[in-house]
Formats: structure tokens, C-alpha cells, sequence
């Protein structure tokens, strides 16, 4: 796997390409001199382990014959306070999941995902970040 990283600006926006050319922004905090023109490279992190874990999970509830009309998922995570680098010390994922979905089902795709296939959920707790996760299906929490 490649990617490349070009420089936009004469602060810190870059874009970043893969080798099928799809690209993603990135940007500083405006603390430092960003511009809130991409996301932060910690950022990043996060939003990856909603999109490692969501393909997922879609895959393990459609061969399951699953019906998934809606899935979100909100990500809280914390990183070590006065350190450098400062490392995620713990990220909190809620799956909100809407359809004709059992929860069982949703629950175990779930577990698979995050204790076994997410490979961003598994490089972050490799770096010693501690990953907490719920469901809910269709407005309730089943874990």
C-alpha cells in the first residue's frame, strides 16, 4: 500500500492520495496555525476505527440477511495530558444501527469486529489505548 502527501498552503494543509486516487484533506489544530481546511491527523484515527469496524459489521449483518436502513457511529476518545507525543489513552464507539436488525446479531457483529477484524481498532490498543464500545438497534441499547 502507498500513499502520497502534498502540501496546499504555506501553513498545513495537506492532501493525501492513494494509489486508486482517492484523497482525504488534513489540517492543523488552528492552535498552531491550521485552517480548519482538513481534519487533524489524531483525528484521523478515530473516524478510522469507525470506518474499519462499520465495512465490518455491514458485511457480517448482510450475510446474515440483515436489513440495515441507517447506521451512525459516534466516537469519544481521550489522549495523554501533558505528554509528547500524546497517544489516544482510550476511545469510547457507539453503533446506532436502524432496520429490521437483530440485535443479537448486531451485537455479536459487533464483537467480531471489534475484538478480532478491525485492524485500526487493534494497531490503537497495540500503542496501549484502551477501546470500549455499545450498540444500539433501533433506539435501544442492547450491551
Amino acid at each position: 500500500m502507498k500513499v502520497q502527501l502534498s502540501r496546499l498552503n504555506n501553513a498545513f494543509h495537506f492532501v493525501a492520495s492513494g494509489e486508486d486516487g482517492v484523497s482525504m484533506h488534513f489540517d492543523a489544530n488552528p492552535e498552531i496555525g491550521g485552517e480548519g481546511l482538513g481534519v487533524r491527523p489524531m483525528q484521523a484515527l478515530l473516524m478510522s476505527i469507525g470506518g474499519c469496524s462499520a465495512i465490518d459489521m455491514i458485511m457480517i449483518l448482510k450475510k446474515q440477511k440483515q436489513e440495515i436502513t441507517d447506521f451512525k457511529i459516534d466516537i469519544d476518545g481521550q489522549r495523554e495530558k501533558g505528554k509528547e507525543p500524546a497517544l489516544w489513552e482510550n476511545a469510547h464507539v457507539v453503533y446506532k444501527l436502524e432496520g429490521t436488525i437483530d440485535e443479537e446479531k448486531a451485537k455479536r457483529a459487533c464483537a467480531l469486529s471489534m475484538e478480532k477484524y478491525c485492524s485500526v481498532s487493534k494497531t490503537l490498543e497495540k500503542a496501549g489505548a484502551s477501546i470500549t464500545w455499545e450498540v444500539w438497534v433501533n433506539g435501544n441499547k442492547i450491551n
